[in-house]
């Protein structure tokens, strides 16, 4: 489920970079992998584990951010029947890394790929994640490859995976694919997706699930500071999602199936925060009518529009509590669902990115061929909800701090400034401190006074914004 993007376009300056590097150090991001690592990373990726069947000839295509190289899952749809055939081809971390050796322990160490404003911290060493095990276009890769059947209406009506070596024909870039999309001009697997994708759409919308549509902070550098706008998600964003849902609900029930697994859970959020929720949309002006659900609510927003923009950044407070939840022999936990997909779900999509990935995968390889599951898979899961909730506390981390970091750059030329506010949130101990999200630019912030309205707009006067220790403080104005 999306958190909150951040990105810094052009050269971020000197004292931005100090502050991210900063931020790096405090948090113990590891600046580089062990010489070990690497060398055992050289060799899989000379000699990796190749699967038997040889998917080449689909013509897989790859649709990533335009600067992503670590490309970890490529799609080709076509119609089959009255229906449709969506082949999802995950990369195959497996092939290169060998359960017990440096690899394996230095992934169990990093958990997931860490992404800050000017760079990001990978899983596994690029000679794999942005080389070997990358389903880069024009190389044969290994892969796990997903075949699902769906019927005229985007139900699931058959799942297949098998290890398989693919080759990506084309990197695709969600803007490109938008553009080809409205102008007429794409392919029968292009047009599919976006086919498909309104039909997964529609299907999430029967069941009550929401899928945010989180807009990107961007933040660009010019001669003397620093200008933030909002970038909203495009459909093709949308559509391209819907692919990984599906497989991540296909694993889940695979999982389920043969009672052996690792779901992605989050129970439905409590009142309170459903309360709180509603108080941020009155500040912001979002008319959220008491027969509204919250999912339908979230449909009709647009984050084009800034005060939509805000909210549904706020929105992103109820998807706290997601976690991983292990079972085994069939004694399935008390709850099997993730309360914004509104079903059984599971990560398996992004491996070179997750390390929970690369097990949930050969749990649904094994259940697939009805075979038993690794004995090195089922020693790990154990304690991999605990390493996942340690990697996910480091990332929130990571984006709390850069944004911190960024948004006191941005306003550091600004202080003694008046901006109008409302206030989204008070500390439970401190009912003199809260949290107030300015209107322009769209910044949250730490506000100091005597009455603090919650919900309500206010006035606030910026007294400190500083990028070396990542500081934004207002008082009422």
């Amino acid at each position: 489920m999306p958190r909150r993007p951040i990105r810094v376009t052009g050269a971020p300056q000197a004292p931005l970079r100090a502050a991210l590097a900063a931020l790096r150090a405090e948090l113990g991001v590891p600046a580089g992998f062990p010489p070990e690592v690497l060398a055992e990373a050289e060799r899989a990726a000379r000699d990796p584990a190749l699967p038997v069947e040889d998917a080449t000839d689909i013509p897989f295509a790859t649709v990533d951010p335009p600067t992503s190289t670590d490309l970890d899952q490529a799609f080709h749809l076509s119609r089959q029947g009255t229906g449709y055939r969506v082949r999802y081809a995950i990369a195959d971390v497996a092939a290169f890394v060998v359960p017990g050796g440096a690899l394996d322990a230095e992934a169990h160490r990093r958990v997931m790929t860490l992404y800050f404003p000017d760079a990001r911290t990978p899983l596994h060493p690029p000679v794999l994640s942005e080389g070997a095990a990358s389903l880069l276009p024009g190389h044969t890769r290994p892969a796990v490859l997903w075949t699902i059947d769906l019927d005229a209406h985007g139900n699931p009506l058959t799942v297949d995976l098998r290890r398989a070596l693919v080759r990506s024909r084309a990197r695709l870039d969600h803007a490109g694919v938008q553009r080809e999309l409205d102008s007429g001009t794409a392919e029968e697997p292009l047009e599919l997706l976006r086919t498909v994708g309104r039909l997964r759409e529609a299907l999430e919308a029967d069941r009550g699930g929401i899928s945010l549509n989180v807009p990107e902070q961007q933040i660009t550098e010019h001669d003397h500071g620093y200008d933030l706008a909002y970038r909203a998600p495009l459909p093709a964003e949308g559509f391209n999602a819907q692919l990984s849902l599906l497989t991540g609900m296909a694993a889940a029930d695979l999982m389920l199936t043969c009672g052996t697994g690792v779901l992605r859970t989050l129970p439905a959020a409590p009142d309170g925060a459903v309360g709180r929720l509603r108080l941020s949309a009155r500040a912001l002006r979002v008319d959220w009518p008491h027969h509204v659900s919250y999912a339908a609510l979230v449909r009709s927003l647009d984050p084009r529009e800034p005060r939509h923009a805000a909210f549904l950044q706020e929105c992103t407070a109820l998807l706290r509590g997601a976690g991983y939840t292990v079972f085994r022999d069939f004694d399935l936990p008390e709850i099997t669902t993730h309360s914004a997909v509104a079903a059984p779900y599971t990560h398996c999509t992004a491996p070179l990115r997750r390390l929970a990935d690369r097990y949930t995968t050969e749990i649904c390889l094994a259940a697939a061929a009805g075979q038993p599951v690794p004995e090195w898979v089922l020693a790990a899961l154990e304690t991999l909800p605990e390493e996942m909730a340690g990697g996910g506390r480091r990332a929130a981390q990571v984006e709390r701090g850069s944004i911190d970091i960024v948004e006191a750059a941005l306003l550091e030329d600004r202080v003694g400034e008046v901006f109008d506010a409302c206030v989204i949130d008070l500390a439970d101990d401190r009912p003199t401190t809260g949290t107030v999200h300015l209107e322009s630019p769209a910044i949250v912030g730490r506000v100091d006074g005597d009455t603090l309205p919650l919900g309500e707009h206010l006035r606030v006067r910026l007294t400190e914004a500083d990028p070396g220790t990542a500081k934004v403080r207002f008082v009422p104005a």
